[in-house]
């Protein structure tokens, strides 16, 4: 895994789990990597696996059973849903908004850029 130097590896570890649940490869009650395994994985020391599951379970997507490890809990992929939308709307959106209007794009050239994206 490439590790980006603008936010905390821990979180990016969590983004990767959230897409996995969103693109349906850990499925709701299905069993997550342990914390071994997944370090193993993706090269990083397992305490930072132990804080991504700790912060994902602190998020209510993932809980623990206890003796078997990590699951994914029902409503993880409305939760993931929810927490990136809010995430975009109330920090990325002003950016990119921004940025649009210093270059002069159009509402309608943005609506027609939109729509091409759609149907890729």
């Amino acid at each position: 895994m490439n590790f980006k130097d603008n936010k905390a590896i821990y979180l990016q570890i969590a983004d990767r789990i959230g897409d996995q649940i969103l693109s349906g490869a850990l499925t709701p009650e299905g069993k997550v990597p342990s914390v071994r395994e997944l370090a193993a994985e993706i090269e990083v020391n397992a305490n930072t696996v132990a804080r991504t599951y700790d912060y994902l379970q602190q998020n209510g997507v993932i809980y623990t059973k206890r003796g078997l490890g990590f699951f994914v809990s029902p409503e993880a992929k409305e939760t993931i849903i929810r927490q990136r939308r809010d995430q975009l709307m109330q920090g990325e959106m002003d950016y990119f908004l921004g940025q649009l209007k210093a270059v002069g794009i159009t509402p309608a050239e943005l609506t027609q850029l939109y729509n091409n994206y759609l149907k890729n």
